[in-house]
């Protein structure tokens, strides 16, 4: 697939001035040049790069270290052909044109054309996302950031209730949501408290509809003995709550719109594509997504903005990578690792795929259901299963019916051998599998310092009983030649 480039451009991206190479198909730099980081500019560099190639935009290739961003939406929308590459892989790609570790824009930008022309399996092919993904992708980070601002404010008022007020905490664990601001607004102090009646209070919480406890209970422990605080701490402390609490209704109707922004792309999202006349449309990846068990509105939305790409190839490894869930293995001789992989895209990427497996494996009950092994005798047929009306059907009737999602006996070492219920029966792409060895090798970790030898020692061992399962020290048999055998004379 190497005959549908032409000619290779290099693009070393920055905040002001951008620096280009163009490469010919033998690698021979034909132009140089340094643009500015303006509409004009860009557009100009577009028109520069068609006149020095003289070939189509579909035909020349460019090399950049980010996939995304106003540049590279540009070169897509002109038709250009962009590839992504890891900035960590271009620093090996580097090392290849000088190993004195010098490093500057124009050397980067031929270094990033030359290795597109070289090595294009390292290079990530990007396209021009849906509008509706783009949409969908920023409402949600919008909403993860408006996540993480509310946990950083139930963590301040909580540090202010421990201050003077340790009692209200008993309450509520969402210190941010309204129900729980509308209860401290209503006995903010230990002293407010000991004066507020139970009419009042049970008035607040039925307009919020708290449920979990009656008022007396709540009186009973807003009342409780107070902390001795100085002159003046609590004055403070309220007068901190309320400057947060108008900060957390702020975010707590914005992140309600936010994920009722989310609802709705996801529903346009999960609505068929317009087919021929007589023609059956596919089922669209939301409705894919959405039976996983697990998987919810903050879930999906992170899979379909975040992943587009690779669902949309059906690149299963590739979507491993960026969960999270794929393990790294790191092998030396006879030592080897496998470790986590902490490098992924995002964090909440990570959570649709193990938490699915979690839910999925708490199930024991109906797990151990399945794991069992069938009966060995053939089960008869139902009626439903027999549409003739036989005799024997007829007869059959009440018989029981088989269970088509009952495995095949197994031997006893099938049935020790870890699986992920739900998963590794129908080869779910998602799920790492690995070696008894590298399950062991994975819940020790490397360690740094003098503990590092013992592991080494331990992964050598490790290695070599996988290899060798029947090799132990025995000592010789005795026969009846050696037992009366003379003692050698010295």
């Amino acid at each position: 697939m190497r005959e549908d480039i032409d000619w290779f451009v290099g693009f070393d991206w920055a905040s002001q001035t951008h620096v280009v190479c163009l490469l010919d198909r033998n690698g021979r730099v034909t132009a140089e040049r340094q643009v500015a980081h303006g509409g004009a500019d860009l557009a100009e560099l577009c028109d520069w790069l068609v006149a020095k190639s003289g070939a189509p935009p579909a035909r020349i290739g460019v090399a950049i270290e980010t996939p995304h961003g106003p540049i590279v939406e540009m070169l897509l929308e002109r038709g250009f052909l962009v590839f992504a590459v890891n900035p960590k892989q271009l620093d090996r790609f580097r090392d290849r044109f000088t190993v004195a570790g010098a490093k500057d824009d124009r050397r980067d930008a031929h270094v990033l054309a030359d290795s597109l022309r070289t090595d294009r399996r390292a290079f990530r092919p990007l396209a021009v996302d849906d509008a509706i993904v783009i949409e969908l992708r920023e409402w949600s980070r919008i909403a993860d950031e408006l996540t993480q601002e509310r946990n950083r404010l139930g963590n301040r008022i909580r540090q202010q209730l421990w201050r003077y007020y340790p009692q209200m905490l008993q309450l509520g664990d969402d210190l941010t949501a309204e129900n729980f601001l509308a209860l401290w607004e209503c006995a903010p102090t230990p002293a407010k408290a000991a004066k507020i009646d139970e009419a009042s209070l049970a008035r607040v919480l039925k307009a919020h509809r708290i449920r979990r406890f009656e008022a007396a209970e709540a009186l009973r422990v807003l009342r409780q003995k107070p902390l001795q605080a100085a002159a003046g701490a609590s004055e403070a402390a309220v007068a901190h709550i309320r400057v947060v609490a108008e900060r957390a209704r702020l975010i707590n109707r914005q992140l309600k719109e936010a994920h009722r922004q989310l609802d709705a792309l996801c529903a346009r999202l999960e609505q068929p594509k317009e087919s021929e006349a007589g023609q059956s449309s596919e089922q669209r990846d939301v409705a894919i997504l959405r039976s996983l068990p697990g998987v919810g509105r903050i879930n999906l939305a992170t899979l379909l903005a975040e992943a587009a790409e690779p669902l949309r190839r059906r690149d299963y490894p590739v979507l491993r990578v960026l969960s999270g869930v794929a393990p790294v293995t790191r092998r030396s001789g006879k030592a080897r690792f496998v470790l986590r992989r902490l490098a992924c895209n995002r964090p909440p990427a990570r959570r649709p795929l193990s938490l699915g497996a979690r839910r999925h494996a708490g199930r024991s009950g109906q797990q151990e259901a399945l794991r069992r092994p069938a009966p060995t005798r053939p089960q008869p047929w139902t009626r439903a299963a027999n549409p003739g009306g036989s005799p024997a059907g007829r007869g059959l009737r009440h018989a029981r019916e088989p269970d088509p999602v009952r495995p095949q006996p197994q031997s006893r070492a099938a049935r020790r051998r870890l699986t992920i219920p739900g998963f590794d029966r129908n080869r779910h792409p998602f799920v790492p599998t690995c070696r008894r060895a590298e399950r062991r090798a994975q819940r020790k970790s490397p360690r740094r310092g003098r503990s590092a030898a013992k592991h080494r020692a331990f992964a050598r061992l490790t290695e070599r009983a996988r290899r060798y399962p029947h090799a132990q020290r025995t000592k010789p048999r005795l026969t009846p030649e050696r037992a009366h055998r003379p003692a050698r004379s010295t």
